[in-house]
């Protein structure tokens, strides 16, 4: 040891004698725009299996022409003026010859009246969805048809385009008689097309008559007759979702009384009744559609429980409460009514659930599936407007659910909105009554999404379960597809409270839409995710089984701003008159004045070119009933943040009442004080961010204006502060004031794998370099990273889909760790623990 020392001492003395260099600093480290700080010793709320899933309505277009692989459209000739004032028993088909529809004492059966009857020689043909029937070469499909005819000559079937070349061999069928009979059989496909035409011929004399002309796919999802189109059942399956809520929505709990058609006391126009949907398709009904068109019920209830168990998920149907909502606020006042619906919904879980023994379990074991399926919850209703009926009917539908089959949960609901009067009521009533979950649902901008991502770190956790049923952000483009990814960590990290959330809604036929966003695309043969849809399936296929807790400093926020814009004037399906329009500053001054009395409205200008505006009696008014968003706005913009607006408003005509625009940046941005909207029931203040659907509701409440009443209005705005006072009485108030927050974050663990799962949302157009502390964990060095990243205003479509993961290995990871996440970017890490 002491030679050691003499020779460390030597090597020092020699070092001394050297001249002296001085090594150049280390660089220093860049300082991260974010640190997320994990606490692995900590546990967080446990993520159930059913935390995410999908919600099919028949929306779009979704079953018939969609998920429904029938190819025929109209096959049973039941289509109805009281579908669509466009429609006829032949909507869809195209005649030769002698052809016309029936409803008389020779029909198939009383839920399936209309029929063709062709006498020949004739012919009937059949274009399908979109711009044809889809084929591809070398592919079966199954004709059938139930048929009579009282000469007994062969029916032709083929397959060709429209300019007549044939897409297949034809195939002849000999009718047997004059009874109603089912016939088949199988054309394939020689070439492939999108625009094919299935035409069904009679050559011979006589008459024939004809319903249910079907066409399928031998390949449907799982091979099922009477099956899903594959292509989009396959893209729902990729998902992974914990549950399938159906068959709506709307669709449900709209025309929950019976309308009959007068002529055959024919229940037609009526709400979903799961009745109508089992049992052979010959023998099930059709319907109006809640959303303007037909829907034949071939996709039923059967088929909805098949498909959920196909795709590991739970079935969660969806009953009509006798409270209508989505515009239509009326509830039953028949005790008959109610009791029949409570004892339908009690054979629905005998349905599903039953021994092949019992009524219902043996309609299901007759259908192909003696096991039961397995159901473990019901959800009563949809975004009742009515809440007092509502939750009445509600108590009456639990009390019998429970009495006869405890272990299901009964799900109640919070309402159409996110918040306001109508919402805390049936909170209250909820929270007083033990309610297990309630289903939420809300519409919002981006921005909306990014400054509420804590909106459940605050619920009770003793209280109700949330189903947040319906979400969705209000466009289609990448940067709202961020938002509702940075919501979604807020989601999971509140699991505890928050236990199913699916994305609203699931399907859209490109050439048949009434609702936008959506989450799958289709035409006749093609289909593509949304930009939505990437972000879904990354989080539902990467979900882990419990949280865990973690931090984040740093940020970028953007502050709110004052509003100020110009102000504007709009109605929406009414007639009005506005006048004496005033706009001052807190001490007087007047910043814009026209009492329309120089019988002009020279400084005005359309911001919506809709609408019929006039000045008529020194007043300014807009006189086209049936016009929507019918938005003017004055040409002097307000620039101060602190001012008060007022105005006299009169409805003359029309569903509902006054829109008064402020705010006003350019057509997609600007903020409304709506009164009497939603056909004269609710009254908003509603604020568009970007584009006029993205609009979000920050005050609601129950309001309804009076035709010919003239009312004093006035909007008070100081900074981000607005106070509504109609004559003279304040209305509401509220503070636009939140801030936007385009980072969001959180970790998971995967129990199956020993996987952490980091998931960091960067919806701002900046890279974000975050550095991630584990606490301590210790990982491998490799990782799977998964990013979805591009321009957010990037949309999927069918001719392009520029946002698609990326999933590559990274290296250097250990306990602390930094990397640069792209700009507007969805990154997921999943490490290995050691």
């Amino acid at each position: 040891m002491a030679r050691f020392r003499s020779r460390t001492a030597g090597a020092v003395a020699a070092l001394a004698a050297l001249p002296l260099a001085v090594a150049p600093p280390a660089a220093a480290a860049p300082t991260p725009d974010y640190t997320i700080t994990v606490d692995p010793r900590a546990s967080g709320a446990a993520i159930g299996e059913e935390m995410y899933g999908v919600f099919f309505e028949d929306i779009n277009y979704a079953a018939d022409g969609g998920l429904y692989a029938e190819l025929v459209r109209n096959r049973s000739f039941e289509f109805q003026a009281a579908d669509n004032r466009a429609y006829t028993g032949l909507t869809g088909w195209t005649t030769t010859g002698t052809a016309t529809t029936v409803d008389d004492e020779a029909r198939l059966n009383e839920r399936n009246r209309t029929y063709l009857r062709l006498t020949g020689p004739a012919s009937v043909t059949n274009a399908g969805y979109n711009s044809g029937v889809a084929v591809a070469k070398g592919n079966l499909y199954d004709f059938s048809v139930w048929a009579r005819s009282d000469s007994g000559s062969p029916l032709t079937i083929s397959l060709a385009t429209a300019g007549g070349t044939a897409l297949a061999a034809p195939l002849t069928i000999t009718i047997k008689g004059d009874t109603w009979s089912r016939y088949a059989g199988t054309l394939r496909a020689t070439s492939t097309s999108d625009a094919g035409r299935l035409t069904v011929s009679a050559t011979g004399t006589g008459t024939h008559r004809l319903d249910m002309v079907s066409l399928f796919p031998r390949d449907t999802y799982q091979g099922r007759p009477n099956g899903l189109r594959k292509d989009l059942a396959q893209k729902v399956a990729a998902l992974h979702p914990g549950f399938v809520r159906f068959p709506g929505g709307c669709l449900v709990n709209t025309g929950s009384h019976y309308a009959y058609d007068a002529a055959s006391n024919f229940p037609r126009a009526r709400s979903y009744q799961w009745k109508d949907t089992v049992g052979p398709v010959e023998a099930r009904a059709t319907n109006a559609n809640f959303w303007g068109y037909n829907q034949s019920y071939g996709l039923g209830y059967y088929e909805y429980f098949q498909f959920s168990e196909d795709i590991g998920a739970a079935p969660l149907p969806v009953v009509p409460a006798l409270v209508t909502g989505c515009g239509q606020n009326r509830a039953t006042d028949d005790p008959a009514l109610l009791q029949r619906h409570i004892q339908d919904t009690l054979d629905l879980i005998e349905f599903a659930n039953g021994p092949a023994t019992s009524t219902w379990g043996r309609v299901r074991a007759r259908m192909g599936h003696p096991k039961p399926f397995g159901l473990t919850m019901v959800a009563v209703g949809n975004e009742e407007n009515l809440p007092e009926e509502y939750f009445a009917n509600f108590l009456k539908f639990r009390e019998a659910i429970k009495a006869k089959y405890p272990a299901v949960t009964v799900i109640s609901n919070s309402g159409p909105d996110d918040m306001g009067v109508t919402f805390d009521n049936l909170w209250a009533k909820n929270r007083a009554a033990g309610t297990e979950m309630v289903d939420e649902h809300y519409y919002n901008s981006p921005n909306w999404f990014l400054q509420n991502n804590d909106r459940y770190d605050s619920y009770d956790r003793k209280g109700p379960k949330v189903f947040l049923g319906e979400y969705a952000s209000q466009d289609a483009k990448f940067f709202n597809s961020l938002a509702e990814a940075a919501y979604m960590t807020g989601l999971e990290r509140n699991a505890d409270v928050v236990k199913m959330a699916a994305y609203a809604p699931l399907f859209a036929n490109v050439d048949n839409v009434q609702w936008r966003p959506d989450l799958i695309w289709f035409d006749n043969d093609e289909s593509w995710g949304s930009t939505s849809y990437q972000v879904q399936k990354l989080f539902m296929n990467n979900v882990g089984d419990r949280v865990v807790p973690s931090t984040v400093t740093g940020g970028r926020v953007v502050q709110p701003k004052p509003i100020t814009g110009r102000v504007g004037l709009s109605t929406w399906r009414t007639a009005a008159r506005y006048d004496d329009l005033k706009v001052t500053a807190p001490d007087g001054t007047v910043l814009l004045a026209d009492d329309f009395n120089d019988g002009n409205a020279d400084g005005w200008s359309p911001i919506e070119n809709r609408g019929t505006w006039t000045v008529t009696d020194g007043a300014y008014a807009q006189t086209d009933v049936a016009a929507e968003n019918t938005m003017v706005a004055a040409a002097t913009g307000i620039t101060a943040t602190d001012y008060d607006i007022s105005l006299k408003a009169t409805k003359t005509a029309g569903a509902e009442g006054f829109l008064i625009p402020f705010g006003i940046k350019d057509s997609g941005t600007w903020y409304w004080w709506n009164l009497g909207g939603w056909n004269n029931t609710q009254g908003a203040i509603e604020k568009a961010t970007g584009s006029a659907a993205a609009k979000e509701q920050l005050l609601t409440r129950p309001d309804t204006v009076t035709t010919g009443q003239t009312y004093d209005l006035r909007i008070e705005v100081r900074g981000t502060k607005v106070t509504l006072i109609r004559d003279g009485e304040v209305w509401g108030s509220f503070d636009d004031n939140q801030v936007t927050e385009p980072f969001a974050q959180v970790v998971t663990r995967d129990q199956r794998t020993g996987e952490l799962i980091v998931k960091i949302v960067n919806a701002s157009t900046s890279p974000a370099l975050t550095k991630v502390d584990l606490g301590g964990l210790r990982v491998r060095s490799t990782g799977r990273m998964t990013v979805l990243a591009g321009d957010p205003g990037e949309q999927n479509t069918r001719s392009a889909e520029p946002i698609l993961p990326v999933t590559s290995t990274v290296r250097g990871l250990g306990s602390t760790f930094t990397r640069e996440l792209p700009a507007s970017s969805v990154t997921f890490l999943r490490l290995e623990t050691r």
